[in-house]
């Protein structure tokens, strides 16, 4: 039972603190101006509000979690004495610690800030739910090592979350630019979703250099090359076979929005006719979202499991 819960509110942190990150991040770089501040576009300082509130209830939940497993008690049971000691005396706890006041900083930042100048806001939001993002490295596997290939193993987990993170966001932004009702697809948000695309675009290449290499350092420290034959014969090797395909699906989807869906997209802006490109588009994002989220599935559980080299 500790075990589901555990993997639950994993999931939830990773899809909560990702889109946190992901989100803001897109409208520094995809949106230009007023766009950042009109809530018609993108809500993201509504979205940061709510992210933030739901990312400390949620860290609140994984502290007494964490401290039920490890004591072998039911969550119910744990008592505040014990997450204190969790807090202060295990690196796990100061990871909470240093998540729990980014996203208090992240909150506070999008009620005092948010309805100032951008990129100024969006800036500072950004540093702070990276911050918590990162923090989610140090309760998984990449903290477990020692030394220098251990420092090594951290900092790729982190540029792992981080440029996820940011494929996430931008996958949810997109999906809420091209998901408009007819009557609000006017010309003028026809070409500022395309104008996003593009950016994206350009974006997603550095995102998925960033996961490819820094998945290929995590499954050499995790893994390695000695137990690639006999990956099928452990639930970890299984799970982690799965969450390759499903990014493989998520590459060739991107690949397809960038080569076909967005250049057919723009010769429907130019030729007046755009509702099939965005139906495709549509269809797309829907994929690669559920791929994603199935990914963020499997990475939660492969986290409560003992990777190869550990064992």
């Amino acid at each position: 039972m500790i075990d589901a819960l555990t993997i639950g509110i994993r999931f939830a942190l990773y899809v909560n603190l990702m889109l946190l990150f992901g989100l803001p991040l897109f409208g520094l770089y995809a949106l230009k101006g007023a766009e950042r501040l009109h809530g018609n576009v993108l809500p993201l300082r509504a979205l940061t509000i709510w992210l933030s509130a739901a990312g400390i209830a949620l860290s609140v939940l994984s502290i007494f979690a964490m401290t039920a497993s490890m004591a072998g008690v039911a969550l119910l049971e744990v008592d505040r004495a014990s997450v204190g000691m969790m807090i202060s005396e295990t690196p796990m706890g100061n990871a909470w610690a240093v998540r729990m006041a980014a996203l208090l900083a992240t909150l506070t930042i999008a009620i005092a800030v948010g309805r100032g100048k951008a990129p100024a806001w969006l800036v500072l939001v950004s540093l702070g739910s990276a911050t918590a993002l990162a923090s989610l490295a140090w309760t998984g596997h990449g903290a477990a090592s020692d030394g220098v290939a251990g420092t090594r193993h951290l900092i790729a987990d982190i540029v792992h979350l981080l440029a996820a993170g940011a494929w996430i966001g931008a996958l949810a932004a997109l999906g809420a630019l091209l998901f408009r009702p007819a009557r609000a697809m006017s010309d003028d948000h026809i070409r500022l979703t395309h104008r996003a695309l593009n950016g994206f675009s350009l974006i997603g290449t550095l995102i998925v250099a960033l996961i490819v290499l820094s998945g290929l350092v995590n499954s050499w420290m995790l893994v390695g090359p000695e137990h690639l034959l006999s990956m099928r014969s452990t639930l970890y090797g299984r799970l982690l076979i799965a969450k390759l395909l499903l990014f493989a699906a998520m590459l060739g989807l991107a690949a397809a929005n960038r080569f076909r869906l967005t250049p057919a997209f723009d010769q429907g802006i130019k030729g007046g006719g755009t509702l099939s490109a965005i139906r495709r588009l549509r269809l797309s994002v829907v994929f690669e979202k559920s791929a994603a989220l199935a990914i963020l599935g499997l990475v939660a559980w492969l986290g409560t499991l003992e990777p190869p080299m550990a064992m």
